[in-house]
């Protein structure tokens, strides 16, 4: 009992430890790193800045192409308590990181064990990949937070349907499940193809039942386990579909907002569609070990989305899956694959910008998930090796070894975000930095100087503005016309920079 209670604070201390690893890289200097503010974030801080002017709060903002408001609306929070600064939109995408890492440890031990669970969160929490978005404030962030967490109290209900739990516990679960997969849909749009895994699962459960005594699984499941297994998806659909009504209630009155750019990007407006789709699942698949995004806002331009040592325990992880698609234990690969060819569905129909790490962004848990399977699997095999001769020796070396692979991926988690990436010139520029100072040098000019913002930049137009401008708007608080005239800083087209000849006692900055 005593051995068994020193298991448990070991395995909790050391989940402690990764979510302490996952803030630390997710929160320090966030202040200063990503420099500057992309104007889509600073967009998203806008429509928040005048939210908390107006109290108009929206379930869906349709600039820049449409954004659910759901993150934007947390965003005004923050701002409210911190300030329109640019680290008090990402602190919100930071949070979200944080808690998916979190719930991938929870998932993955539902799925699979402690141990998988364990290595699968620490890997999630020194990937590049997952800490560069919980820094930037996209609303996509939030799509993996949800879908995890959401997937997990649905296998959670199910499981205690299999142990004979009392209802208040499965029927409890599958309400947190709902809210949690619902509030999915006010994410982001790769989100919507989601509900096909949902689908999966029941399946899955509908047509296999384990039996907790003998631990044999049996198809078919029983009538009265079938009845339960269609309460907790009812309730579990029921609840989502509550959650999401409101957005789509917007959709129906504006089904122009629902597809937004998609179909202008899609793979079936190109010529050879056939060809792209190819090529994109190829570039798609690549990106993990081979050849990732060049596009320095999300990625270290060109490089492999995973470490290449986080990279091998993919692939271990994928191998042993595939073998076990074909055994008794097919649950856990068939639910992990479905999620990886459903999440890759709209990245790879996509023609824009491949290999895309944002779009592919809800594939992340199951990733993980299979690096962390390959993981421990490869680590009992060297261990088994350790252990042939009963030599403790080797086995605390093992043990070291471990101990050393893990602080090196922190170390190389730590250089590759914050100096290689984070001190790379090509930041500056993927995230408008000049754009940050051009607007703390109107704040810092007189109240009472006349100050003229001319965008020769171009972008999708905002009120008749290209994007560009939306940087300086929000380190301004200049998003609208009344904020433009009580603070005298005005933001006009070349066409109309005759207006403004004539006077000269005034400042005027030029965005390109």
């Amino acid at each position: 009992m005593n051995k068994l209670k020193s298991l448990l604070t070991t395995h909790y201390l050391l989940l402690s430890i990764i979510v302490i690893i996952a803030a630390f890289l997710r929160l320090y200097n966030i202040t200063e790193l990503p420099p500057g503010l992309y104007p889509d974030e600073a967009m998203n801080g806008n429509n928040a800045l005048e939210s908390l002017s107006t109290g108009d709060w929206k379930i869906f903002y349709p600039e820049n192409n449409g954004r659910e408001g759901l993150f934007i609306n947390i965003q005004a929070l923050s701002i409210a308590l911190f300030g329109n600064f640019p680290w008090a939109l990402r602190a919100v995408s930071a949070i979200f990181g944080i808690l998916t890492v979190l719930g991938v440890y929870f998932l993955a031990k539902e799925i699979f064990n402690k141990n998988i669970a364990l290595l699968s969160a620490f890997l999630l929490a020194t990937s590049f990949w997952h800490i560069n978005f919980s820094r930037i404030g996209f609303r996509a962030i939030m799509a993996p937070f949800f879908l995890t967490w959401g997937i997990y109290f649905l296998l959670l209900a199910l499981r205690q349907i299999k142990e004979q739990k009392s209802p208040k516990f499965y029927i409890l679960n599958s309400i947190f499940s709902g809210v949690f997969y619902g509030l999915g849909f006010h994410s982001y749009i790769a989100y919507r193809a989601t509900p096909a895994l949902i689908l999966i699962i029941i399946a899955l459960y509908w047509f296999q039942n384990k039996d907790p005594e003998t631990e044999q699984v049996h198809y078919g499941a029983s009538w009265q386990i079938r009845k339960k297994i269609l309460l907790v998806a009812s309730g579990y659909t029921l609840v989502a579909i509550i959650v999401f009504t409101p957005l789509g209630i917007y959709f129906i009155q504006n089904p122009q907002d629902f597809m937004g750019r998609t179909t202008q990007v899609s793979v079936f407006s190109s010529p050879t569609p056939l060809k792209d789709l190819t090529t994109n699942i190829i570039k798609t698949a690549g990106m993990f070990n081979f050849s990732g995004d060049y596009n320095w806002r999300h990625n270290y331009a060109g490089k492999p989305l995973l470490f290449w040592s986080v990279g091998i325990l993919f692939l271990i992880g994928t191998v042993i899956s595939i073998r076990r698609l074909f055994s008794k234990d097919f649950f856990a690969p068939i639910f992990i694959f479905s999620w990886l060819v459903i999440a890759a569905l709209p990245v790879v129909i996509s023609n824009e910008g491949l290999p895309h790490a944002l779009r592919a962004i809800i594939m992340i848990p199951p990733i993980f998930i299979l690096a962390g399977f390959g993981g421990i699997w490869l680590i009992e095999k060297i261990k088994n090796l350790t252990t042939i001769n009963n030599s403790k020796i080797k086995l605390k070396i093992f043990y070291f070894l471990l101990f050393t692979f893990c602080f090196l991926l922190l170390i190389n988690a730590y250089n590759t975000y914050f100096i290689k990436w984070g001190k790379n010139p090509n930041i500056q520029g993927a995230f408008a930095a000049d754009y940050v100072q051009m607007g703390r040098e109107l704040n810092a000019l007189p109240k009472e100087t006349p100050k003229y913002v001319i965008v020769e930049a171009g972008g999708t137009n905002v009120r008749g503005i290209p994007m560009p401008t939306q940087t300086i708007m929000f380190i301004t608080d200049t998003f609208t016309p009344e904020k433009q005239k009580g603070k005298n800083i005005f933001y006009i087209l070349p066409n109309q920079i005759s207006q403004i000849l004539n006077n000269k006692d005034i400042y005027t900055t030029i965005i390109k």
